[in-house]
């Protein structure tokens, strides 16, 4: 949490950190990726047969090498929009006997080369060398698909029994239960471009009798209701009538300007839907009379990122060439979720690799694009807790996109875009994004340590990128002793870390109760 005072453009911007004001936990799996069988995400991104860069399963190295380094959570999987025509059992199985399907979101042939015990299969060797593995998290078809057909994923996935799909799962191959946790029922069913598109309360109706029934299958199930953007009436009234159901609900946004300031002033609208959505969550509760201590239903962001659809066509691969402005909102985009930890659950940029990604591939090798660097900052250093921060810092009063968010940034939008929090061996990060193309700010930082870790990411001008044989944009890493005043550069991420001093002390809530879809009470 950040509190803000907006001052003269000539007085000096002040940051006031204090860590023993610790807010919230970060969820780590705010740090989420997203594979969609969309251009050259899947096929020619992390899977490549043939290439020299890949291993005998077809997977591109270098790619698994780059996405170790982010230490990704979760990630979602099949769509996306792709996956309102997706079935899966055209993509189990010999790979000889799988059928090529038209795939109508982005308007190609899917050849179900690649599937669920393919992808689960990458995920493990992802996840080679860590402590816990890189979770999965599956979205179920809400378009052409029947419920029918979803428990018989989760029964090939989850189950454990002499049953016919667990039994194909093991005749396939695989004999442990792949335990997957996370699925989102439906995807963006609200859109026109939606194949099944539905009114909310359509929606509202199905996914009420699929949650129940998936529920019922396997109760350890986390399911994550569609929402839409978190500022529309379409995300309450399917929380109104699906709570009991939901254990997280699903908003997405994509951002963009032409324009740099409000390019990276974008993302702040994200803020104002993730407090909208929190709002609208805690009515529905408390209409439903859910008791106080079931744990409350957090947010899943599982699409974000800066994106303009008319530069970069979905339908032509979505391949966008990310300059430092994009960095910047990036930037911003991360203080929101750090800013907001106690009612985010999940965030999941769209995408991981090719597609509106910070990570592309050539034939040659990858390109780590401007994109890819505060995702990295964050990623290592953006964990534990949320501690608050107050800020005095002049601040931009002009055009937004969408034009709606001027009129909620009472004060205007901060020069600098700020968050911080505390980890477990009590380590200090401040982020901090200068949004200015053209002023350098000389700062007072109050509660700073004496030897800081600076690491700034910046460039020539904002529309500096990295592509093959260029990069522009990169991390620079530098010491501070913490005395007088800190310099923030123009169109700059800098982050500073220290050592607080004192390792934290977490004191947890009870874990309480979950609905018995048996009993249909809480237990």
């Amino acid at each position: 949490m950040t509190t803000f005072t907006r001052i003269a453009e000539d007085e000096t911007p002040s940051i006031d950190v204090d860590v023993s004001r610790r807010l919230s936990k970060i969820d780590p799996n705010i740090y989420g990726g997203f594979m969609e069988h969309m251009g050259r995400c899947i096929y020619g991104g992390i899977y490549e047969p043939g290439s020299p860069l890949s291993d005998s399963h077809g997977y591109r190295t270098d790619v698994l090498a780059a996405l170790r380094e982010l230490d990704i959570p979760v990630i979602r999987y099949p769509g996306g929009n792709f996956v309102a025509t997706y079935h899966w059992l055209d993509g189990v199985g010999p790979k000889d006997k799988r059928p090529s399907r038209p795939e109508l979101a982005w308007l190609a042939t899917e050849t179900n080369e690649f599937g669920t015990d393919e992808f689960m299969h990458w995920l493990s060797v992802l996840s080679e060398g860590r402590e816990k593995r890189v979770e999965p998290y599956f979205a179920l078809n809400f378009g052409t698909g029947t419920l029918d057909e979803a428990l018989a994923w989760v029964e090939y996935c989850n189950g454990t029994r002499d049953t016919y799909y667990a039994n194909m799962r093991r005749k396939n191959g695989h004999p442990e239960p792949y335990n997957i946790k996370y699925w989102a029922l439906g995807n963006e069913m609200w859109g026109p471009w939606q194949v099944g598109q539905m009114t909310a309360e359509d929606y509202s109706k199905r996914a009420l009798q699929w949650g129940k029934a998936l529920k019922l299958l396997d109760p350890s199930l986390c399911l994550i209701l569609c929402g839409e953007a978190g500022v529309s009436t379409w995300d309450f009234e399917v929380l109104k009538a699906c709570i009991k159901y939901t254990d997280m609900h699903s908003i997405h946004c994509y951002t963009n300007s032409n324009d740099h300031i409000p390019n990276v002033v974008a993302p702040l609208q994200a803020e104002r839907a993730i407090e909208t959505t929190a709002a609208m969550i805690d009515i529905a509760r408390i209409e439903a009379k859910i008791p106080s201590s079931v744990p409350r239903t957090t947010i899943c962001f599982d699409e974000w990122n800066v994106w303009d659809p008319a530069r970069a066509p979905g339908e032509e691969g979505g391949e966008e060439l990310y300059t430092l402005s994009d960095a910047l909102a990036v930037g911003v985009w991360f203080n929101v979720f750090i800013r907001q930890s106690k009612y985010v659950g999940m965030a999941n940029i769209a995408q991981s690799v090719n597609v509106i990604s910070p990570l592309m591939t050539t034939k040659n090798g990858i390109v780590k694009q401007t994109t890819w660097w505060p995702l990295l900052l964050f990623t290592k250093y953006m964990r534990g807790w949320t501690i608050h921060i107050h800020l005095r810092c002049g601040a931009y009063d002009g055009v937004t996109n969408p034009e709606w968010l001027q009129g909620v940034l009472d004060q205007g939008a901060s020069w600098l875009d700020v968050s911080a929090c505390v980890n477990e061996e009590g380590w200090v990060s401040l982020a901090v994004v200068n949004i200015s193309e053209t002023q350098d700010f000389e700062v007072d930082i109050k509660g700073v340590g004496k030897e800081v870790e600076i690491y700034t990411i910046t460039g020539p001008n904002t529309k500096a990128v990295n592509a093959e044989g260029k990069e522009e944009v990169g991390i620079i890493e530098s010491k501070w002793d913490g005395q007088g005043k800190f310099k923030f550069g123009k169109h700059s991420v800098t982050m500073l870390r220290w050592q607080g001093g004192e390792k934290v002390r977490e004191v947890l809530r009870g874990e309480g109760m979950r609905l018995d879809t048996r009993k249909m009470a809480w237990s």
